[in-house]
């Protein structure tokens, strides 16, 4: 072995000795970690806002599913039950529009704060309510001006969020599917501030028809209500908490 091919074999040894003594170091073994992940188009963090009253029904069943899909795309999923936190609408106090000091969430501290804070912060969003007369829930409703109002600019009426993120929102309603677009007409306005908001243009997951209690002959409806909502149910709800399924793995994947 002449000079030359010693010296080279010798710096290619060094070199990686050198790599993977690198490899091997925490610090350095951390950054490569940090590097990597951010090539990883995947969802993180996704959050989850249940506006429905009642745990056990159409629109929990819903966000199970949805939840089932994300996590099964590799996120992390967490769900937040409006009905057990204490909390009001905006104020209208306008803390947060003041000069040099506006904040990316409503800072009210009450029972939702730090849930605004995550949200604004997340990777992704899915805002799930029962319709009831063409709206969401008086919950939601008022979880929606809060997450929304400070990222309002009165100078030119823009509004950004944060971070920009896919949205989902789930509607789970008495109306069939021929019915749903005149239902969710109030609702178009909403979907075009969170879509102005967050760039991305809302995607709409829905469970018609629903079966509103277990057992019918127990309340004032009426028997052709009854004996449609129960077939309804039994022919298509599940086909609808697969969409909503799929729809959690997509925001997962990015796909």
């Amino acid at each position: 072995m002449d000079r030359r091919d010693f010296l080279k074999k010798s710096a290619l040894g060094i070199a990686a000795l050198a790599a993977t003594s690198l490899l091997e170091n925490p610090v350095m073994a951390k950054a490569n970690e940090l590097i990597n992940s951010k090539t990883d188009n995947s969802m993180k963090k996704i959050m989850v806002i249940d506006g429905g009253p009642r745990k056990n029904m159409n629109t929990a069943a819903m966000v199970q599913a949805f939840v089932e899909g994300a996590q099964e795309g590799g996120a992390d999923v967490k769900v937040v039950r409006l009905y057990d936190i204490d909390y009001k609408g905006c104020r209208s106090c306008m803390a947060c529009q003041l000069k040099d000091k506006r904040v990316p969430s409503c800072r009210f501290k009450d029972g939702i704060t730090d849930i605004l804070a995550e949200c604004a912060e997340a990777d992704g969003l899915v805002l799930a309510s029962p319709i009831y007369y063409g709206e969401v829930t008086a919950q939601l409703r008022a979880f929606y001006e809060r997450l929304t109002f400070p990222w309002l600019s009165y100078k030119d009426f823009s509004i950004v969020a944060p971070k920009k993120m896919p949205v989902t929102m789930i509607y789970t309603m008495n109306a069939s599917p021929e019915q749903a677009p005149g239902t969710l007409q109030n609702m178009k306005g909403v979907e075009a501030v969170l879509g102005m908001s967050f760039g991305n243009t809302p995607e709409v997951i829905m469970a018609n028809n629903t079966k509103q209690v277990n057992d019918y002959s127990r309340y004032d409806f009426s028997e052709q209500m009854a004996q449609s909502h129960d077939k309804w149910h039994e022919e298509h709800f599940a086909e609808e908490l697969q969409r909503a399924r799929e729809a959690g793995k997509r925001m997962a994947t990015g796909e």
